[in-house]
């Protein structure tokens, strides 16, 4: 009933653990993996460790959760020494890489390709990162971005994560699948600020946060379905989603898959599961047998 494939990877089901939450280690991805999760997305990764931004880096209240931990990392040297596999764990697995100029980003997929991981995800998106002109503002950037990663990637498929920090995010979409994405992933955090009133400065040391968490979930929405009008290639769906009906809503909107992060700290480890549960219950009541009845409907 829930099972998809995305760019000739099966999954179970379509939840994905969105990069940046708990995928260090072979054991934390087996351990979503045991909490019901489709597929696993590594922590992002670049050409050398990263300690990140000082704290504090994270908070959350009522539905909006704000990080700027600054993509601190052991670097894809690490990585290699630690997993020097990734297709002999329990559930697919996509590396997610960045770097700070184009040729690291060509870099990293490199090395990354020889872990053999399910796809390859480029995160061009972080809004804590100074890359100059930010690459995921500009579709010829992007495009640069992407074929680079293309060239050192070989035959595993590649998903291009966007940022809904920009004017027109179909536009940056399109960009990348011409330059031969094979999927999109979106969407990365917004930007946000909040100030503690008492103490009468911002909150995050970094001052400016991605905010993410149920309150993200309407923009997400919002950009899968405009993506889903621009391009032919599958969408992995991330924002907000938290509950069943986030999922199939992300679905309606165009997503083939569904990426989950923040719903771990509003819904324990194993909201993979309760997602899961919850869209089969709703597609039982409705009579849907599988989501491609439903995969992007909305715009019908």
């Amino acid at each position: 009933m829930l099972n998809v494939n995305l760019c000739g990877i099966k999954l179970r089901n379509p939840t994905i653990l969105a990069s940046g939450i708990l995928g260090v280690t072979k054991e934390s991805v087996n351990r979503i993996g045991k909490n019901g999760a489709g597929a696993v997305t590594l922590k992002s990764l670049c050409h050398e460790e990263r300690k990140g931004n000082a704290n504090p880096t994270m908070f959350g209240y009522d539905d909006v959760f704000f990080n700027a931990v600054g993509l601190p990392g052991q670097g894809i040297d690490n990585a290699l020494k630690d997993f020097k596999t990734l297709n002999n764990l329990s559930i697919p697995v996509i590396g997610s890489i960045y770097g700070y100029r184009i040729e690291h980003f060509g870099q990293v997929a490199k090395k990354m390709a020889s872990l053999r991981p399910a796809m390859i995800e480029i995160d061009i998106s972080c809004p804590h990162m100074d890359y100059g002109k930010p690459y995921y503002a500009d579709p010829e950037l992007t495009a640069k971005v992407t074929r680079e990663v293309k060239n050192n990637a070989g035959k595993i498929p590649v998903s291009v994560k966007l940022s809904p920090n920009v004017y027109d995010i179909k536009e940056i979409a399109v960009a990348a699948e011409k330059a031969g994405a094979d999927a999109i992933t979106a969407i990365n955090t917004a930007t946000g600020m909040a100030i503690d009133i008492d103490a009468r400065k911002p909150v995050l040391a970094n001052k400016i946060g991605g905010i993410s968490g149920p309150a993200l979930k309407p923009i997400a929405v919002r950009c899968v379905y405009e993506i889903h009008e621009a391009v032919k290639i599958p969408i992995i769906g991330t924002g907000g989603v938290t509950y069943g009906k986030d999922a199939i809503e992300m679905v309606m909107a165009g997503a083939t898959a569904v990426g989950i992060g923040t719903g771990i700290y509003y819904r324990g480890l194993d909201v993979f599961k309760k997602v899961c549960d919850e869209m089969e219950v709703w597609m039982k009541k409705n009579r849907i047998k599988n989501l491609e009845e439903i995969r992007g409907i909305a715009h019908k």
